[in-house]
């Protein structure tokens, strides 16, 4: 695999004014109020995934722990990818990107971050974003993501990924923020659905149309991660397969797969717990209606050998290939 060709351009997204300044810079106008409208509308092909907005497809993937790193540098896993926890790396130097640095010799990366808080009051953290950019700059990433949610409130940093409320006020707040974060970091995200164990009486629409509405007016792409639809279908009584029907497949770049919590009436995501039989089939329903999704397993607590996951990167290859025959 030619790992060079992997590597999407820096360069700012197609219709952004150009600023004569960063855009990180908190002295600048918000150009997401001025600049020219993407594109909305695209043509898809679900069969071969192709979409005129999306990162090419990197295949199946693992999450980057530092449990692995010798690992990984050693055997060379048969893994297509891997994600790295933004956060862990936002440093100028030190062991973990001295290991990020090498795998990255070898394997293509994407950053997931937890802290950009995308849906909080609280003006975007820029010094975040300086950060962020530099990072991407230093080890080129296919692509960047982080959560739909808000983090923390009044300079408070809860320590969690809390949900939204569905409302069109809280669309149009999100996307313009997103549309500034994509200005400073010269490129499309990714936002990803979170868990969620409450929903807010002031709600408008489904989470799915919630997710899918950012999206489209931010003109960003989505992170579906798969076992948190599964979670919060549980935990709040949904059709999974509603959710997965309802967002717009030339938006979706990348798959999540984890395991999560049973408490009998509420499930917690965990990701500290294999992935069970019923995410299996719900991700096996995700390939036959987005097609060819880059996706990969993530693990955070728990962490067993190498191997043990690699078994399950290599279930999600077989349940990817089975599902686009299926379609086919």
């Amino acid at each position: 695999m030619n790992i060079s060709l992997l590597r999407p351009p820096l360069a700012p997204l197609g219709g952004v004014a150009k600023a004569r300044h960063s855009p990180c810079d908190d002295s600048l106008p918000r150009l997401a109020q001025g600049h020219e409208e993407h594109p909305r509308k695209t043509r898809y092909s679900c069969a071969t995934g192709i979409s005129p907005i999306t990162y090419p497809h990197l295949g199946f993937g693992l999450g980057l722990r530092k449990e692995h790193y010798q690992a990984v540098l050693d055997r060379r896993p048969p893994v297509d990818w891997f994600e790295a926890i933004t956060e862990n790396y936002l440093v100028p130097g030190g062991k973990p990107l001295y290991f990020l640095e090498r795998v990255r010799n070898h394997y293509p990366l994407v950053l997931h971050g937890v802290s950009l808080s995308i849906g909080s009051a609280d003006p975007l953290d820029r010094d975040y974003l300086r950060q962020v950019k530099d990072l991407a700059a230093r080890i080129e990433p296919a692509w960047i993501s982080d959560h739909l949610c808000f983090t923390g409130v009044g300079g408070v940093n809860a320590h969690d990924l809390l949900p939204l409320p569905y409302t069109g006020e809280a669309v149009r707040h999100v996307a313009q923020r997103i549309r500034e974060v994509q200005d400073c970091l010269g490129r499309r995200i990714l936002v990803e659905n979170v868990s969620s164990y409450l929903n807010y009486r002031s709600s408008e629409m489904s989470e799915w149309a919630f997710l899918s509405a950012v999206a489209e007016e931010a003109d960003c792409l989505i992170l579906l991660d798969i076992n948190n639809i599964y979670v919060s279908a549980r935990n709040h009584g949904f059709d999974p397969l509603d959710y997965l029907d309802g967002v717009p497949p030339e938006r979706v770049q990348q798959h999540h797969l984890a395991g999560h919590q049973d408490y009998g009436d509420y499930i917690v995501d965990t990701h500290d717990h294999p992935v069970i039989d019923p995410v299996w089939a719900l991700y096996g329903e995700a390939v036959q209606r987005f097609g060819p999704v880059s996706c990969m397993i993530e693990r955070d607590a728990r962490i067993p050998p190498l191997d043990t996951l690699l078994e399950e990167v290599e279930r999600m290859r077989a349940i990817a290939a089975g599902g686009q025959a299926a379609h086919a």
